[in-house]
């Protein structure tokens, strides 16, 4: 059973959450500090779980005709592994909840707590997030919160333009991804903003909030804006050329590794800098 929840929370994803932990931390002037160990544990499996698991648990009809589910993008799961979900997400998440709520100060905790509920309620009803046109793709701006929990939880203020350029990115990338989704959402009458706007028009909504992310990050960083400027633009030119479900899904491999690429420009300068102790 392990091993089916490490599936189920996706580690090829989890690049998402640990990424911002430790680049959170970074930003604070820090290379290290072993008060960030309980959030970047957190990080991996347990938070993974909780995003996924939940997201598997109420998506089951859509994903068992997804051809694209059941391995390394996504599980199928069966109706009885609706409960095992579940109890492996209140095991691995509640140890943590309850640490932090004795540890942490209270703004980080009100971060942490909008973190947890907006990705919950990303799938679950009444809210279900992920069916609102506009409101899934804009929660996953939620993505970036560690970039302002993690240093609250030093007693740090946020780097904010690092903070609100990671949470346009994330609402960029999400409709992106979605494209490939639409003919299934379609069928399942789940209005995403993808399936709204059509792959053209994701397009264009995707590489507007791209842009607003790259403005954000040449605050903070030229090198970083610069590649992210152009990964974005390739993959945003690439599906408005081609507007169609298969091109998001051929270029779906290169957007997962987005985060990849860009990340590791943002964390090798910030490193770097930490290192020769230039970075203020």
């Amino acid at each position: 059973m392990l091993s089916r929840l490490l599936l189920i929370s996706r580690p090829v994803l989890w690049v998402n959450t640990i990424g911002t932990t430790v680049v959170g931390m970074w930003l604070v002037g820090d290379l290290w500090r072993w008060d960030v160990v309980p959030l970047l544990l957190w990080a991996t499996l347990p938070f993974n779980l909780l995003i996924y698991g939940v997201n598997d648990i109420f998506d089951q009809e859509t994903d068992a005709q997804n051809s694209r589910k059941g391995g390394l993008e996504g599980a199928r799961i069966a109706r009885s592994e609706s409960r095992p979900i579940l109890l492996g997400v209140a095991l691995t998440n509640i140890p943590f909840v309850a640490y932090f709520l004795f540890v942490l100060p209270a703004p980080a905790l009100a971060w942490i707590a909008a973190y947890i509920l907006i990705f919950i309620f990303y799938s679950a009803p009444p809210l279900r997030f992920k069916a609102r046109r506009y409101l899934d793709s804009l929660s996953n701006a939620a993505y970036a919160f560690p970039l302002v929990f993690v240093p609250l939880a030093f007693g740090e203020k946020p780097v904010w333009a690092a903070a609100i350029g990671l949470m346009t990115w994330s609402v960029a990338k999400h409709t992106f991804d979605a494209v490939q989704d639409i003919e299934e959402d379609r069928d399942a009458g789940i209005v995403t903003t993808a399936v709204h706007l059509g792959p053209r028009g994701a397009a264009v909504w995707s590489g507007a909030w791209w842009v607003l992310s790259t403005a954000c990050f040449a605050l903070v960083s030229l090198p970083v804006a610069a590649v992210n400027a152009a990964i974005a633009g390739w993959l945003v030119v690439s599906l408005y050329r081609a507007p169609r479900p298969a091109t998001g899904r051929r270029l779906y491999r290169y957007s997962i590794a987005f985060p990849y690429v860009a990340g590791s420009v943002a964390g090798a300068q910030l490193v770097v800098s930490l290192v020769l102790g230039e970075f203020s």
